[in-house]
């Protein structure tokens, strides 16, 4: 019997506080609950699993809050190990999942908020047999390095075992080298060298097998390091005994072993020096994103600018940022005009121009001008801690793809053993003279030629080093899993303002009648039109000169258009229609006028003094990046559909341009989500890639949403994927990091298991009877010593993914007219 204590939503009165109280109760294994309207908290005493009350307040519309806590952890070596941290956090009361990371070296575990500290967990995992502590959102989550002590282990072992291995293995290949021995030193005093030598060995460098495999080995939860001190232990241990009780041995099997025992622990120690090297290079990423905050800042306190911790910065603070210093906290300019850099966020690699009013976001780099913002969030609310936040959740989380593995490695470790005891009788039974040195040498090299290590480390390093090259390209995994089911997607579908199209009208083209100056046509349009609000009356007084004629007399002809009084010409603007009910001749405009609707443009026409004058055409652009994109999805053999609310006409003619296979137009937002099912059941899984409120549900009933960053927070919350630079080419790169990163994981996790799959019965002598060859334990631990280095070393190529498309950066005489 436990009890929990956790918070509760949705409460706003006692009533409510009732209901949720009922559902607790009824839910099985529940004892006593009550619920607290004041404190908003539940206690509840019995044998539930707090899964079983989170169902039953969900289903009663009050849900259980939930908090995730991040675990630090160290001394896992393999997968097995993982599944045994796992289990333990699984078990305490209040966790509903439990996810570690090998590669990472962390746990993230998601609770009932209140219900258990992230002190206890830590506690938890520490009782297990592995030290853990908790990470704060503040901290990276890296646990100090292993390279160091491994790095002094290995070469304490190595001069240690390194005299033993040569005259040992020496006087096997070149004999002079044992007759000197046994005309100096003797043979018996030889092999107490080597005993003190190979002793040392274990005891110092070799002991961290020994302290942690032995113990898991008497609780009956073997790991990687009680195969280790297993093997090393039993080829020690015969050959202590040969060299001074050698009368317990029966006749001919007299032989030392401890070369074998010395270099097993050796290689085993370098594989897992070069294993930690490579996996501090798979953090990489993180360490850069962390990397970017400063650590101080110049604060504007008593009216002039001071340093002062980065954490003690407060939101609407005014901060200097002086030039190529970076911008501490996401925040406002509010004085100054500079270049940003913004390529550490967004992955675009040309600096953007910000004045006054402009947003700035954290981490990024000022140009050669200083800059004064105005903070608007600070910590864990900036744009970068969330990066940080979404890329270490995505890093930490398990694909399915891993399930398998999972299965695999929890019987590992026994089954090994197994095969290792399975050996040792065969070969007393059936092998040849002398059977007991054979059946030690076959079944050491099976417990040291096992690697569950490859197995645990193929799918969490090459996820890490993935969704951290995502990150530099801008690219965001919110969840891990996305990789998986990117890469399982069809057909892409966009939504289409804002996200191929620049999400706001503008003037494209304009078509005036002979004699009729066209600069003048467009000034007199605009004139008419300033006093709206209209976005196409905005479009098109942006582009027009600055002074505009001075409009005498104007009125509104709702639907049509509008009539003025500009210089004592009477002007007309509007649509076709409207020009045409005021008794005016089109005709002049009429192929313009048809070749801009074929396009789905916005019309406006103008008439002067009742002939028709111009006509406008007015579109929300297509984004520069849109159509290489499409191409290059269409390249990988994808579909490419769009779902718009806008009309069909106007749908179409973006669709004609861009190349676009389906199309699907005038839809409201739950008939966006009807077209998704759709194209699923005609392509398969869906990608849907999105930027608006509107969007949400398409995003999320997608296989994959993927938000374009520039959108918003709605959007973005709802989307798998973040495309942090606004650009369609975001695209193009989350697929194509997806795809390379489920190959990655495909190779890691064939060559974890074809490894054991092969090598294990050669370890145990099946090659023996037809060939002759026995694999020595010194070889096994070599090959099993390479397998994760392997693993780790095909992971680290995806950190040279190139980006699959990278727009064309802004022309020098567009960034002058930024500054100016």
């Amino acid at each position: 019997m436990t009890t929990l204590r956790f918070a509760v939503e949705n409460l706003s009165c006692a009533a409510c506080a009732g209901r949720a109280e009922r559902a607790l109760a009824a839910a099985p294994g529940v004892s006593e609950a009550s619920v607290n309207i004041a404190t908003r908290m539940a206690q509840v005493t019995g044998e539930a699993q707090a899964d079983t009350l989170q169902d039953a307040l969900k289903t009663a519309g009050y849900p259980a809050r939930e908090s995730t806590h991040r675990l630090s952890i160290t001394g896992m070596s393999c997968a097995s190990c993982t599944g045994r941290v796992e289990r333990a956090l699984q078990n305490v009361p209040g966790v509903l999942s439990a996810t570690v990371n090998l590669a990472t070296e962390t746990a993230s575990v998601r609770v009932l908020d209140g219900a258990v500290t992230s002190e206890a967990l830590a506690q938890t995992v520490t009782d297990a047999g592995y030290p853990a502590k908790p990470v704060t959102s503040d901290t990276p989550t890296e646990t100090p390095s292993e390279i160091p002590p491994l790095r002094r282990d290995t070469l304490i072992a190595a001069a240690l075992t390194l005299p033993v291995f040569l005259t040992e293995m020496g006087g096997h290949l070149y004999p002079p080298i044992h007759h000197a021995i046994m005309g100096s030193i003797g043979m018996q005093a030889f092999w107490v060298l080597q005993f003190l030598l190979v002793t040392l060995v274990l005891v110092w460098p070799g002991r961290r097998f020994f302290r942690i495999g032995l113990p898991l080995l008497a609780k009956g939860s073997p790991d990687m390091n009680s195969l280790v001190a297993l093997g090393t232990l039993a080829a020690w241990g015969y050959s202590t005994i040969a060299t001074f009780l050698p009368a317990l041995l029966p006749d001919g099997t007299r032989a030392v072993y401890f070369e074998a025992a010395g270099v097993i622990v050796t290689l085993i120690l370098a594989g897992r020096w070069m294993e930690a090297r490579a996996k501090g290079r798979t953090g990489a990423a993180i360490r850069h994103l962390v990397g970017l905050r400063p650590d101080t800042v110049r604060v504007l306190r008593d009216g002039s600018f001071t340093e002062i911790p980065l954490s003690e910065v407060k939101t609407d603070d005014m901060i200097e940022a002086r030039p190529g210093a970076r911008i501490a906290v996401d925040g406002v300019v509010t004085d100054g005009n500079s270049f940003v850099d913004e390529s550490m966020i967004t992955g675009e690699p040309v600096p953007v121009a910000k004045v006054s009013g402009d947003p700035v976001t954290g981490g990024t780099i000022n140009g050669q001008r200083s800059l004064t913002y105005r903070a608007t969030a600070v910590g864990s609310d900036t744009v970068l801690a969330r990066i940080i936040d979404m890329v270490q959740t995505a890093q930490g989380a398990k694909l399915p793809i891993q399930a398998l593995a999972d299965r695999v490695v929890r019987i590992f470790v026994p089954v090994v053993l197994g095969i290792a005891l399975l050996t040792v009788a065969v070969w007393l039974t059936f092998g040849p003279s002398p059977s007991l040195g054979y059946a030690l040498v076959s079944g050491v090299a099976v417990l040291i030629i096992a690697c569950p290590c490859a197995m645990g480390l193929a799918t969490p390093t090459s996820i890490m080093v993935g969704t951290g090259r995502a990150a530099e390209l801008g690219v965001l995994f919110r969840k891990g899993d996305a990789l998986q089911r990117l890469d399982a997607a069809k057909v892409v579908a966009f939504d289409k303002t804002g996200t191929l199209t620049e999400g706001h009208p503008t003037l494209v083209d304009q078509v005036t009648v002979s004699g009729v100056d066209p600069q003048n046509a467009l000034a007199l349009t605009a004139a008419t039109e300033q006093s709206s609000d209209h976005p196409i009356a905005r479009a098109i007084l942006t582009a027009a000169p600055g002074d505009l004629p001075v409009v005498s007399d104007s009125e509104t002809v709702p639907g049509y258009g509008l009539k003025a009084t500009i210089d004592g010409h009477a002007v007309l603007v509007g649509s076709e229609r409207h020009l045409i009910e005021q008794d005016v001749d089109t005709s002049p405009l009429k192929d313009a006028i048809t070749r801009f609707a074929e396009r789905g443009h916005t019309l406006v026409c103008l008439a002067i003094d009742g002939q028709a004058a111009a006509v406008f055409s007015v579109a929300d652009q297509i984004k520069p990046s849109a159509r290489p994109a499409i191409d290059a999805l269409h390249e990988a053999g994808l579909k490419v559909a769009m779902i718009s609310g806008d009309s069909p006409a106007a749908a179409d003619a973006i669709a004609r341009q861009l190349g676009i296979d389906h199309v699907t137009a005038g839809v409201l937002p739950d008939g966006k989500v009807d077209a998704i099912k759709t194209l699923r059941a005609q392509y398969g899984p869906v990608a849907f890639v999105g930027d608006g409120i509107n969007d949400a549900p398409a995003l999320a009933e997608a296989e994959i949403g993927l938000a374009i960053g520039t959108g918003t927070d709605v959007a973005i919350e709802a989307a798998d994927i973040v495309l942090a630079s606004g650009r369609v080419s975001g695209v193009v790169n989350a697929v194509e990091i997806s795809r390379r990163t489920m190959r990655n994981i495909r190779q890691n996790l064939f060559w974890a298991f074809a490894y054991n799959t092969a090598l294990i019965p050669v370890a145990a002598g099946v090659l023996y009877p037809a060939f002759g060859i026995l694999l020595s334990p010194m070889l096994g631990a070599g090959a099993m010593a390479l397998s994760s280095v392997f693993v780790l070393t095909n992971a680290l190529r995806l950190r040279r993914i190139a980006p699959a498309q990278q727009d064309r950066p802004t022309s020098q005489s567009t960034r002058t007219e930024a500054t100016a």
